[in-house]
């Protein structure tokens, strides 16, 4: 199933598609400061909702070229902690739900590295700054029902002032994060098209497009808290 996985990555999208994601990119370059770009061109991962692991739910990242770019193994074991890893296995990213007084809350926490367990919290946070906080839009209480959620600079949403906004619909695979000032989008989760007489992908096998000058580790970690908020 990788060798699978790996062939439809080294695919191309439609015609269509490409020349849009291209212009984006172009539009998104021409909007953007030259210092805040890392990169010239978009990052295309697709994205297998399965761990390469036996028996295990995760996820599974391949680049462009075919090779192996993230993985998620432990998604099965603990849903309020998700270590994002690379290649190799090393811990980027820690994806933390935490409880407050036994009550779990909207608030999700994205680390740098690796966090200790829940019964370690108190001593790890000592020493580890939540680098954003991603705090779920609750419908009830906001109209705009196309907003996902609301992503914060280390740590808290107590400011009420959030650097990125995710708007669409993760269960359909159509989502875009925003960021929160210019609007441009930096971030962005589609549909894996079909190449013409060739298979037809589910929801498990979708592309994340990440644009030039957005970290695509933390485009992945947003992946991860969308699919616990929204799966």
């Amino acid at each position: 199933m990788l060798l699978f996985l790996k062939s439809i990555s080294f695919r191309s999208l439609n015609h269509q598609d490409f020349k849009k994601n291209n212009s984006s990119c172009k539009e998104l370059t021409t909007t953007s400061s030259s210092s805040s770009l890392s990169s010239s061109s978009c990052i295309f991962l697709t994205v297998w909702r399965k761990s390469l692991i036996f028996s295990c739910k995760g996820f599974t990242v391949i680049g462009s070229d075919g090779n192996l770019v993230y993985r998620v193994d432990n998604y099965s074991g603990r849903r309020d902690q998700t270590i994002l890893m690379d290649a190799s296995g090393k811990p980027i990213l820690t994806i933390c739900r935490h409880k407050k007084l036994r009550i779990v809350d909207n608030n999700w926490f994205i680390y740098e590295g690796e966090v200790l367990g829940d019964h370690d919290y108190k001593a790890s946070s000592l020493r580890k700054k939540p680098i954003f906080c991603v705090k779920k839009q609750m419908k009830i209480l906001h109209s705009n029902i196309n907003v996902l959620a609301h992503v914060y600079y280390h740590g808290t949403s107590s400011d009420k002032t959030y650097s990125y906004i995710i708007e669409g619909s993760y269960a359909n695979r159509t989502c875009k994060v925003l960021d929160a000032k210019s609007r441009n989008v930096v971030a962005e989760i589609r549909k894996k098209q079909a190449v013409i007489g060739g298979v037809t992908f589910g929801l498990e096998v979708f592309v994340l497009v990440v644009m030039p000058g957005f970290d695509s580790g933390v485009a992945m970690a947003m992946v991860l808290l969308l699919d616990q908020m929204f799966s």
